[in-house]
C-alpha cells in the first residue's frame, strides 16, 4: 500500500481502542520476570556455553603478539577465538570500526578475543590469562585540540546558506555571539548488550538485543560472509536501547564466532565497563551560535556552527538540524565539521542532532531575549514560522509551537517568574524558571506486517518491529483491534523476529507511527479477504464488536475462518508528501529549579512538557516516553559526562558508579500535556513520533532556570558546581 495523498476518514478515526490510555500488554510479563531477554533464552538453546570478551588495553596501535597458551589450559575452557582464528571477516554497513580487532586496534576496549568456557566465571578467569603485547601509536582524543583539523563530512550536506548572513548579522541592531559545549554521553540502558548464538549447519540464529532487526540481520551476514537468508535474529524483548542497540555490536558477532568454534550454543554479554568503551556513545560537540535581530525582536540573521569527532569513516553529530527549521529569519547559515578522534565510536543516541543542538540554541535564544529585554516565551513566539525558512513555498504539515508555548506558560505559572536573575528566594534556595522549545523531525519508513484471523476470532499480528520499552506491543495490538473491530484480548502480537515481515524498527522516533501504519495496511488487506470469504459487498463495511456488517447483512468475524485461517501481508510505503510538506514535531519545556545559595546544589523542583506530535496512539505509554526523556534531559543538564583520559584515549568513568544518571530522588513532579492534534499528511494513523521530542530542549530549559535563579550563565554542560560556584551571588 502506498501513502501518496493525505489521509482521509478511516477506521482508526473511530478511536474506540486507539487513543485510549491503555496498560501495556507486555507489562505483567516484564514485572514478574516472565519476559525472556536475550541472555535468558535458556529453553531456546539449552546447554549453552559462556563467552567472555577481551577488550584492547590501548586506544590506538597494533597487536604485536598474543599468547593464548595459558588461557587455553584454564579449567572449563572450550575454545578461544581471535582475529587470527576467526577466518575472513567483513565489516557491517552500520559499523564504523571492526567488531573484532586484530592486528590493528582502532579504539580502547575494541574486542580482540572471546573466551568460551563451561561457565561465565571460567571464561572470565581464563580471559585474564591471555597475554597481549601492543605496539602503541599516538592518537587524537581531545575534540578541542582537534577542532582546527576538522573537515567537511563526506556523506552529508553539512552546510546551508540562505540570504546574506554575514551582512545581516553585522548590521543587526542587537547581536549575540556565544559558544557552547556538550560532552560525550553514554546510553547507559538497563539491559547490557547480550546475545545467544546457535548454529544448525550453515544456519545461524541469534537471540540478541537489537532495535533494528533487518539492519542487524544484514550486517551479521555481511560480517560473517554468509547469505542473509542464513541468518535469523530474534529480539522479542529489549531492556532499553536509546540508539545504542540500533546496530550489531561485538556481543552478536563474538557469540556467533564462539558458537561456530565450540560447535554448541554460546551466550555473550558485554560487561558494563565494556559497554561504555566498546559500543557507541553520543559524541561531544562544540557549538557557536550567532543571532542578529532588530529592536523589534525579529531575527534577521541566525547562524549555527558545530564541531564533533569520530573514528575515521564515522559521521558527525548534526547539532544544527533544528536551527534550519525552528525559527524565522531571512539570512541563515549552518555548518558541520568533523574531526578524526581515536575514541570509541560516536553514533546515534536519543534524538541525535536535535538533543545536543537545542542544548546550545535554546540557551542562545534566552540570551538574545535578555539582550532585547523581551520575555523568552514571547521572543520565541515572535519568531515563529509556518513555512520551512529555507524553502518558503514548503509549509509545515502541522506546526503548533506557539500553542505549546502559550499552553505551557499558562499551566506552569510563567507570569510569576521574575525576569531579573537571582531575585527570588525561598529560605536558603534561590528559585528560577526556564523555558525551551522542543523540536524533532517526523520521519516515516516503509513497514510491513502479517495478520491472521483464526477460527476462534483471534487476530495474530507478526512483524519484526521491536519493543525497547516503548510500548510497541500495545499500540500494534490497539491498531489491529481498531481495524478489525475486536477487543484487545482478541489480539496476539508477535514481534522481533527476522522471519516476520520487515518493519521500520525502533529508532529515529519513526517506530510507533510507521509500524502501526504497516499493521493498518495489512489489516486493510485482511478486511478485504474476509469480505470476500463472507461474500459481502459494499464500501460501507463495518468491523465492530466481532461482527462484519455490509450490504444490510451482519455476520460473525470468526465465521470467515471456519474453513481455515485467513492470512494477509502488506507493507505501508510512502510517496513524496515529505517533499511537499515539512513534517516535524514541536513542544515546550518549562522547568523550575532551586539552587542552594551556600553550596550551589541544584534541585529540579517542577517540570512540564507540552507536546504537539500528531495523534497520540496510547497517551499512557506516550506520557511514560516523555517523562523518561525529560529525566534524560535532567541528566544531560546536570550530571552526564563521559570523562575522556586525553593521554590514554578512553572513557574513565565506564560504569554506573562513575557515570552519573538521575535517580528517583533527583526527579520532581513531571507533568505532560499532549495537544489534541492529528496530522493526515504523516500517515493513515495521523500520528507522529514523540519518544525523542521529550528530551529535546530539556537541558537548555534547566540551564535557563539556573541562570534565572543565580545570574550565572553556564554554557558548558553539564552544569556542575565547579562551573557554578565562582559566579554565585555574594551572600550578604
Amino acid at each position: 500500500m502506498k501513502f501518496i495523498t493525505p489521509a482521509t476518514t478511516n477506521p482508526i478515526d473511530r478511536l474506540k481502542v486507539i487513543g485510549r490510555p491503555t496498560d501495556r500488554i507486555d507489562g505483567p510479563l516484564k514485572t514478574t520476570g516472565a519476559a525472556p531477554y536475550a541472555y535468558e533464552q535458556h529453553e531456546a538453546a539449552p546447554n549453552a556455553a559462556y563467552g567472555y570478551v577481551v577488550g584492547a588495553a590501548i586506544a590506538k596501535g597494533r597487536i604485536s603478539a598474543i599468547d593464548l597458551k595459558e588461557a587455553k589450559r584454564s579449567p572449563g575452557v572450550i575454545t578461544i577465538v581471535t582475529a587470527d582464528t576467526a577466518g575472513k571477516l567483513g565489516k557491517g554497513k552500520m559499523n564504523t570500526a571492526k567488531l573484532l580487532a586484530g592486528p590493528e586496534i582502532q579504539h580502547y576496549h575494541q574486542a580482540i578475543a572471546v573466551v568460551v568456557a563451561e561457565t561465565f566465571e571460567q571464561a572470565r578467569s581464563a580471559a585474564q590469562l591471555i597475554h597481549v603485547k601492543y605496539a602503541k601509536e599516538k592518537g587524537a582524543y581531545d575534540l578541542a585540540a582537534a577542532k582546527d583539523t576538522a573537515t567537511v563530512p563526506k556523506d552529508d550536506k553539512p552546510d546551508s546558506k540562505f540570504g546574506d548572513f554575514a551582512g545581516a548579522y553585522a548590521n543587526a541592531a542587537v547581536r549575540l555571539d556565544a559558544s557552547y559545549s556538550t560532552p560525550d554521553q553514554a546510553h547507559a540502558m538497563m539491559e547490557p548488550h547480550a546475545t545467544l548464538a546457535s548454529w544448525e549447519g550453515d544456519k545461524l540464529t541469534l537471540w540478541t538485543a537489537n532495535q533494528m532487526i533487518d539492519w542487524g540481520k544484514g550486517d551479521v551476514a555481511k560480517t560473517l560472509g554468509i547469505p542473509k537468508e542464513n541468518v535469523r535474529l530474534i529480539s522479542p524483548y529489549i531492556g532499553g536501547g536509546f540508539g545504542g542497540k540500533l546496530f550489531v555490536r561485538a556481543d552478536a558477532l563474538l557469540a556467533a564466532l564462539g558458537a561456530r568454534a565450540a560447535r554448541r550454543p554460546v551466550k555473550v554479554t558485554l560487561t558494563r565497563p565494556m559497554m561504555f568503551n566498546n559500543t557507541t556513545h553520543r559524541p561531544a560537540t562544540m557549538q557557536r551560535v550567532r543571532i542578529g535581530a532588530g529592536r523589534d525582536g525579529k531575527i534577521t540573521a541566525i547562524g549555527h556552527e558545530t564541531w564533533s569527532g569520530d573514528l575515521p569513516g564515522g559521521k558527525p553529530e548534526t547539532a544544527i538540524q533544528q536551527t534550519r527549521l525552528l525559527y524565522a529569519g531571512a539570512n541563515r547559515m549552518t555548518t558541520t565539521r568533523l574531526a578524526v578522534l581515536d575514541l570509541p565510536e560516536g553514533n546515534a543516541m536519543r534524538a541525535p542532532g536535535e538533543a545536543p543542538g537545542l542544548m546550545a540554541l535554546e540557551i542562545a535564544m534566552d540570551e538574545m531575549a535578555e539582550k532585547l529585554q523581551l520575555d523568552p516565551v514571547m521572543f520565541r513566539i515572535l519568531n515563529d514560522t509556518k513555512v520551512d525558512p529555507e524553502k518558503p513555498d514548503r509549509p509545515f504539515s502541522q506546526r503548533r509551537l506557539i500553542d505549546c508555548l502559550r499552553t505551557g506558560a499558562e499551566r506552569f505559572g510563567w507570569n510569576k517568574r521574575n525576569p531579573q536573575p537571582a531575585k527570588t528566594a525561598v529560605g536558603q534556595w534561590r528559585i528560577g524558571m526556564g523555558v525551551a522549545a522542543a523540536f524533532r523531525n517526523n520521519l516515516v519508513m516503509k513497514s510491513a506486517a502479517r495478520v491472521r484471523l483464526d477460527r476462534s476470532g483471534i487476530i495474530t499480528v507478526e512483524t519484526d518491529m521491536t519493543d525497547i520499552g516503548t510500548g510497541s506491543y500495545t499500540i500494534i495490538a490497539q491498531t489491529a483491534a481498531e481495524m478489525m473491530g475486536v477487543s484487545l484480548d482478541k489480539v496476539v502480537v508477535k514481534l522481533g523476529d527476522s522471519s516476520f515481515p520487515v518493519s521500520a524498527g525502533s529508532g529515529g522516533q519513526w517506530g510507533g507511527n510507521s509500524s502501526t501504519a504497516g499493521v493498518y495496511a495489512a489489516c486493510v488487506k485482511l478486511r478485504e479477504a474476509i469480505m470476500q470469504k463472507l461474500q459481502l459487498e459494499g464500501t460501507d463495511a463495518e468491523f465492530e464488536d466481532g461482527m462484519v456488517r455490509a450490504g444490510g447483512k451482519s455476520l460473525p468475524l470468526r465465521q470467515a475462518a471456519e474453513a481455515g485461517e485467513i492470512t494477509a501481508e502488506e507493507a505501508m510505503e510512502y510517496g513524496d508528501l515529505d517533499k511537499k510538506y515539512q513534517q516535524s514535531t514541536f513542544g515546550a519545556h518549562f522547568v523550575e529549579v532551586g539552587v542552594d545559595m551556600y553550596t550551589g546544589e541544584i534541585r529540579v523542583r517542577r517540570m512540564l512538557a507540552v507536546c504537539a506530535a500528531g495523534r497520540i496512539l496510547n497517551p499512557k505509554a506516550a506520557r511514560s516516553q516523555v517523562i523518561g526523556a525529560m529525566t534524560m534531559g535532567v541528566g544531560a543538564a546536570l550530571m552526564e559526562e563521559l570523562v575522556v583520559d586525553k593521554r590514554a584515549g578512553f572513557f574513565v568513568n565506564h560504569d554506573l558508579a562513575g557515570y552519573e544518571v538521575p535517580i528517583h530522588a533527583d526527579i520532581p513532579h513531571q507533568e505532560v500535556i499532549f495537544l489534541d492534534e492529528t496530522d493526515p499528511i504523516s500517515s493513515p494513523m495521523k500520528a507522529k513520533g514523540v519518544g525523542e521530542l521529550g528530551i529535546c530542549g530539556v537541558a537548555a530549559a534547566i540551564a535557563n532556570a539556573v541562570y534565572n535563579a543565580t545570574g550565572v550563565r553556564v554554557r558548558d554542560y553539564p552544569i556542575t558546581l565547579d562551573k557554578l560556584l565562582p559566579g554565585m551571588p555574594v551572600i550578604v
